[in-house]
């Protein structure tokens, strides 16, 4: 057993979990897809299995003249945030591009496609024009004031996009690199798809590469909620992306010429795309399709970097709570854990194709190392905590019952189809102290605080709102781990 192994097992084990449960991962996978399903705005398919959802949405885009009904919720609220969505579709293909095998195995092969194309579906509409991109639907302030099941809301749905003149290079390179990553994981099933997925990238990407800024300068109502830091991360994110696509030398000239290749970062996640790039690069590197020494070699160094720390065998380790989390942000921590994770065990996939080590400060780290401390971000958050609690809702016995989230909280349309108003959603569901009518099967909630606390409360937004984006990365997780 390695120390990485046994340091984790000390800390980890003595919680008194049934171990079995916790590592169901084949339940925890199933889970994870229906969550995206429970988060479907527009017209539901035939074939929808969270049933107390209905319709909703349906005139999305008729300000603008464009239909822009589908996509996804972005989290307990009703609004259509494009920057976190394309961050959202891009993890999700990423995983079933790496783990394709793992989720056919497990027969979830064609949900985990069809929740990514819920997303690139309404990409592709909302990428009218080569250098058109619509960014966003509804309003979040005027969305957050009310508390209302998105089948009924009477929220305004406004539109928001940026063109040349309005440009935003992050939004539109986030949206290349989730149109090529699904690309791939199209390939083998949908050949006239994917191609129509891959065309959409490369002029994204050019829309980005040409016509930079950062988009809340252009949809300042999504930047309220989801500011951007820079773009370039984003734009090495797609490239590495179109890269893997296609085989193109464009795409590795662009990496190539990169005025940096960001440093070792702390964090990877919807603003933060660093780290995925350079794990991509690496790849390549070590497959021999990019020199080792120059940017390429520094993209690995920086890649590797984070994966020591992440293993606890760096010169800068990331801190783990008393409990064994991950500890990276006070606002929704298990996002990162989930994205970080996913990044290890995709780059030990690549690692064990190579068969290669990572060689860091505090000795070397392999495969197994990896997936050690992976598997026990993942168990944590399925149960094997000092609370005993799963943080996926759903799953195992003891979960939270009040996510902060408004279609889960209200009532199903279907068994009353009675209005709920903008305020009167607040005093007859939100204020309610009492489990959610609806179970938000799959939803990971932002979880516990730097002391492994968590309070189960719907008015608890910090810890119980789950989003999108923070149960993404857990379904290629899940799969490296069935």
């Amino acid at each position: 057993m390695s120390v990485v192994v046994l340091g984790l097992c000390l800390s980890l084990c003595f919680f008194g979990i049934n171990v079995d449960a916790v590592s169901d991962y084949r339940t925890a996978l199933t889970k994870s897809l229906l969550f995206f399903e429970a988060q479907r705005s527009g017209k539901l398919p035939t074939n929808q299995r969270v049933k107390w959802r209905g319709d909703s949405a349906l005139k999305d885009g008729s300000d603008a003249g464009v239909d822009l009904s589908g996509g996804y919720y972005d989290a307990g609220d009703n609004v259509k945030f494009g920057f976190p969505m394309a961050y959202t579709i891009t993890l999700l293909a990423w995983g079933a591009v790496d783990f394709e095998g793992k989720l056919k195995q497990k027969g979830e092969l064609s949900n985990a496609l069809a929740a990514i194309r819920w997303g690139t579906d309404y990409l592709i509409k909302a990428h009218p024009e080569p250098n058109v991109l619509f960014g966003g639907v509804g309003d979040g302030q005027a969305d957050h004031s009310c508390w209302q099941r998105p089948e009924d809301m009477t929220s305004p749905r406004t539109t928001y996009k940026i063109t040349n003149q309005s440009p935003g290079a992050d939004l539109a390179a986030e949206s290349a690199a989730a149109l090529a990553a699904a690309s791939i994981a199209f390939q083998s099933t949908d050949r006239s798809y994917s191609k129509q997925l891959l065309t959409h990238a490369r002029q994204l990407f050019d829309f980005a590469r040409n016509h930079p800024g950062q988009y809340q300068s252009s949809i300042p109502s999504a930047g309220s909620f989801y500011s951007s830091s820079g773009y370039q991360d984003e734009l090495l994110w797609a490239a590495a992306w179109l890269q893997r696509a296609t085989d193109e030398k464009t795409y590795v000239d662009f990496l190539g010429q990169a005025s940096g290749t960001g440093g070792a970062r702390q964090q990877f996640s919807w603003d933060d795309k660093y780290l995925g790039a350079q794990l991509l690069v690496a790849k390549l590197v070590l497959e021999g399709k990019a020199g080792s020494s120059g940017i390429f070699g520094q993209y690995k160094s920086d890649a590797e970097t984070f994966l020591c720390n992440y293993a606890q065998k760096g010169s800068g380790n990331f801190k783990m709570t008393a409990g064994g989390m991950l500890w990276f942000l006070p606002w929704g921590n298990l996002q990162y854990v989930g994205a970080a994770s996913l990044a290890a065990v995709s780059y030990a996939s690549y690692l064990s194709a190579e068969k290669a080590t990572i060689q860091c400060p505090g000795g070397s780290v392999s495969v197994s190392d990896l997936y050690a401390v992976a598997q026990s971000q993942a168990d944590y958050v399925l149960g094997n905590n000092p609370k005993g609690l799963s943080y996926m809702v759903g799953f195992g016995s003891s979960y939270p019952t009040q996510p902060h989230h408004r279609g889960a909280s209200i009532v199903s349309i279907k068994k009353d189809a009675t209005p709920v108003t903008c305020q009167g959603g607040f005093d007859l569901w939100f204020n309610r102290i009492a489990p959610n009518p609806n179970v938000l099967d799959g939803a990971i909630v932002g979880g516990p605080n730097e002391q492994d606390g968590y309070t189960d409360s719907r008015s608890n937004y910090q810890q119980a709102e789950p989003a999108t984006a923070t149960v993404a990365p857990y379904v290629g997780l899940f799969a490296s781990l069935a």
